[in-house]
């Protein structure tokens, strides 16, 4: 497992047990609470999160997209050390996708008062393997 430059991810949002979830989460492919569906062809995982509820760090490296069911706000923290706050509204889409070797690796925080959720489909013809 790499090691994490504490002195990298300064400011309110970060502390040190955070950082330490985020050097374990570069190895975690589960970008959702559960995974509900899989098939030759895509997973589809559910996220469900309380007010206060927060996603572990995961990594992405399937092509993939999420879509909010919910309206609410959270909080991401991302491996490069950003903190970024979003509103979310019912139907908020999102597509991504990765080259060969790429990754992106973030957490989620429900940092509002509506439980927050999203469904996200990960294709598995994507250029790199899962990681889970």
């Amino acid at each position: 497992m790499a090691q994490i430059d504490q002195d990298a991810f300064k400011g309110p949002h970060w502390t040190p047990a955070l950082i330490e979830d985020l050097a374990a989460g570069r190895e975690s492919g589960a970008v959702g609470s559960v995974m509900v569906s899989e098939s030759a062809r895509a997973r589809v995982w559910l996220i469900t999160m309380q007010p206060g509820d927060r996603l572990p760090f995961h990594t992405h490296v399937l092509d993939y997209f999420w879509v909010a069911t919910t309206p609410g706000r959270a909080r991401s923290r991302y491996a490069d050390g950003t903190v970024a706050e979003v509103d979310y509204d019912i139907g908020t889409t999102r597509h991504f996708t990765f080259k060969q070797g790429e990754s992106m690796t973030h957490d989620l925080e429900n940092i509002g008062d509506t439980v927050l959720c999203f469904t996200t489909v990960e294709y598995l013809d994507s250029p790199n393997a899962p990681l889970c």
